[in-house]
């Protein structure tokens, strides 16, 4: 996700180049939804040699956004005039590529993976993510949400470690303030157990009750709900950022990772931060924050 302003950097200096970007099946949807990608192809390297891609064509530069060696693997298979890195490589990534370091000036990860586009000759002044909701799935999500007559807040519950999530009470007392304003908030997250628990827990203590869409969106059909919210309200986790690429406001919450690196891009002043702990960070100080970033 925060690495499409890269592409977009490279399509509008290279208008006629051809940008390939391989990505994880889980995660396509939200690449097929860059409009500067021109093709996508979906790979998931493991350790066997037999899973090692080998994407066709010949390329001037292949960039390796995400440092490790299932990425990196890619690139090195690449016939490729060049082969960049970002900075940050693990896993004997470093093998594959020449690794960019990051101007003094990109503090957020979005910048630093601009910068490995400068490296490739692109030019960009502030990031652009070139995210398009599909029409089909904007059908889709309208119909799932037929029974909404109101606007409606996005909210995540769930992320992959639980450091990163928000306590329960904290949701569901943020949900109950919100629906007293005549908001609906509708809850996402994943397929995964963990999330459809982080949901189920957030539900159980909500007296107004949210729109609970966890586990039934593809990733696409994600972003179109998210670009036709009011505001997004998450941890450290992938729709907080679905919501900055879309302009939409996204209200992050942070503990063990720092805003300033990994905040919803340009929305640092929307983010709550409590270095000890996430449960620190109070409901009504966030309902605030939401109020003020829609009206």
């Amino acid at each position: 996700m925060c690495g499409l302003p890269a592409a977009v950097a490279l399509k509008n200096t290279f208008p006629d180049s051809h940008v390939t970007w391989v990505v994880d099946p889980r995660f396509a949807g939200i690449v097929e939804c860059c409009a500067a990608v021109d093709q996508v192809e979906r790979v998931k390297p493991g350790m066997n040699p037999s899973s090692w891609p080998k994407i066709d064509g010949e390329f001037e530069v292949a960039i390796d956004l995400q440092g490790l060696f299932k990425s990196g693997i890619v690139v090195a298979r690449a016939s490729a005039a060049r082969r960049l890195g970002y900075h940050w490589q693990r896993e004997g990534s470093w093998l594959f590529s020449s690794r960019v370091i990051p101007d003094k000036t990109s503090l957020h990860v979005v910048d630093q993976y601009v910068d490995v586009a400068r490296a490739a000759g692109a030019e960009m002044d502030a990031a652009v993510f070139g995210l398009q909701p599909k029409e089909g799935d904007l059908v889709n999500i309208k119909t799932q949400l037929k029974d909404c007559h109101s606007a409606f807040i996005v909210v995540n519950p769930g992320a992959g470690w639980v450091t990163k999530r928000w306590p329960a009470a904290h949701f569901s007392a943020l949900i109950d303030r919100l629906a007293t304003d005549g908001l609906t908030c509708v809850l996402i997250g994943g397929k995964a157990d963990v999330d459809r628990d982080s949901s189920r827990a957030v539900l159980a203590e909500c007296k107004s009750k949210p729109i609970d869409l966890t586990g039934q969106t593809t990733v696409s059909e994600l972003v179109a709900l998210i670009s036709l919210c009011k505001a997004h309200v998450g941890g450290d986790t992938g729709s907080t950022h679905i919501a900055a690429a879309l302009n939409r406001p996204a209200i992050g919450l942070y503990s063990i990772t720092k805003p300033e690196r990994s905040c919803p891009y340009g929305q640092i002043d929307r983010c709550h931060y409590d270095k000890t702990s996430l449960a620190n960070i109070d409901p009504d100080s966030v309902y605030r924050t939401v109020k003020e970033s829609i009206s």
